[in-house]
């Protein structure tokens, strides 16, 4: 793509409450933020289609502040249209989705193969009445204290490098091997915490499992060395709670320099195939 000079490929930068949205991904008959996003830009842009492909496609109900996509459109098309786009697609998305930035992305961007991290955070209450109801959407409620020192001395045991088969689903022909580049716990407003989440890649329902066993350890029915224990034992456990979706949100997705782009989206693909187009969260 990057030597057509008839098409010029968009980043686009993203946010969307994931609350009402069957995920990421076009399904028929399903709302999607992928189908919702697809048809504003073929509408504003005139185009009989649009394509997207993200960075890290979430589940259902997951939500973004930070996610990003492309979109490879004929060069004609961006020259007469560039600088309104981004009114003119406010002016078309739902409430619910929205596109902050769009520009076009530097040589070898590959919005699904470029990233050096996806980081994500998992919100949480415990406070005894349940989460504030202007919170409801975005914040898991767990109905026992916790205790994030606990929840950090079991996540120090994750981070690394390692076969995270025991907290994916598992897809054919896909691995389950990712560094974790950061896993911690943080107490944030009396009885709020975030749980921050940072790999190369996630495989599906990594970060929800990951946070399912760590509150298990928080609430003291799991020893502290419970979580490592079935990360070693490399088998999907049973055991390991997924919890919900509505706590999760894809915070950032970083990119190398321009120059390291195409290098980084090389060596992604040669190390691994990750379906953007499978799920992730």
């Amino acid at each position: 793509m990057d030597n057509d000079d008839t098409v010029v490929r968009l980043r686009l930068d993203l946010s969307y409450d994931g609350t009402d949205f069957s995920g990421w991904a076009a399904q028929p008959g399903r709302r999607t933020v992928q189908g919702e996003l697809e048809a504003a830009l073929a509408r504003v842009l005139r185009l009989p289609e649009a394509s997207l492909t993200c960075a890290g496609r979430t589940d259902a109900g997951v939500h973004a502040r930070g996610q990003v996509a492309q979109a490879d459109v004929p060069r004609p098309v961006w020259e007469a249209e560039g600088e309104r786009l981004l009114r003119r697609l406010a002016g078309v998305l739902p409430k619910d989705v929205r596109v902050r930035a769009v520009r076009p992305a530097p040589p070898g961007f590959d919005a699904r193969f470029s990233p050096l991290y996806r980081r994500y955070v998992y919100r949480v209450s415990d406070a005894p009445y349940g989460v504030d109801p202007l919170l409801r959407r975005y914040v898991l409620w767990h109905r026992r204290p916790l205790d994030e020192a606990r929840m950090n001395a079991a996540a120090a045991l994750l981070t690394g490098e390692h076969d995270f088969a025991a907290f994916c689903k598992r897809r054919e022909g896909a691995t389950t091997i990712r560094e974790l580049l950061r896993l911690e716990w943080e107490r944030v407003d009396g009885a709020l915490l975030e749980g921050t989440v940072q790999a190369d890649a996630f495989c599906h329902n990594m970060v929800r499992a990951l946070v399912g066993a760590l509150l298990a350890v928080g609430d003291g029915s799991r020893d502290v060395s419970w979580p490592g224990e079935v990360l070693g034992a490399g088998v999907r456990d049973s055991s390991v709670h997924v919890v919900g979706p509505q706590g999760l949100s894809l915070e950032e997705v970083r990119y190398p320099a321009d120059a390291e782009l195409a290098g980084r989206a090389t060596a992604t693909r040669r190390v691994r195939e990750l379906p953007c187009r499978g799920r992730t969260g």
